[in-house]
């Protein structure tokens, strides 16, 4: 269990596979296996700068500037996430900005999302906004494995990420 994880008795009633959004991951992803039992939250008020890898469900509602890989990944309503994303689900009711590659993709009422998304299956419900572009995705998205947790190279840092890597750079020469 995550160190972010909660049990499935103590997950609230919003949570989920509850109101507004009833959110419950395919039992079957892609791959065919059962969906990980085990959902890690970000709460309300919590900021993430970093990349984030996750073998089960992930679930944000507070605020990631950095890249997700995950077998799951809900940003619920009020959530901000910005950098890349790879997950066999994606679930959107918050705001996005970046690159999503997926199996699945759902953009839900509430949803704004800018940039693209790659992907084999998209739903955008009526009154989410979506601005970018979509393509289909050839090859389908695998979860995460228990090796060690590395983000794919071939997905570029995220913009805010990559300005903050130069200017950390920069800064540890000045120091030297």
């Amino acid at each position: 269990m995550g160190i972010f994880a909660k049990s499935e008795s103590e997950r609230d009633d919003k949570g989920f596979n509850g109101s507004r959004g009833d959110v419950k991951p395919d039992a079957k992803a892609a791959s065919g296996k059962p969906s990980p039992e085990t959902v890690s939250t970000l709460g309300h008020g919590v900021l993430v700068t970093g990349n984030i890898v996750s073998e089960s469900t992930l679930q944000i509602c507070g605020r990631v500037n950095g890249d997700i890989h995950a077998a799951q990944l809900v940003i619920k309503d009020g959530a901000q996430v910005e950098g890349n994303v790879v997950a066999q689900q994606t679930i959107i009711f918050g705001a996005y900005k970046g690159v999503i590659r997926g199996n699945s993709v759902k953009l839900t009422g509430a949803a704004v999302v800018e940039g693209e998304i790659y992907s084999k299956s998209l739903n955008v419900e009526h009154d989410a906004q979506f601005q970018g572009v979509s393509r289909r995705l050839d090859k389908p998205v695998e979860a995460p494995s228990s090796a060690p947790a590395a983000m794919p190279a071939k997905i570029p840092l995220a913009p805010a990420l990559a300005e903050a890597a130069a200017a950390g750079a920069a800064a540890e020469k000045i120091d030297a």
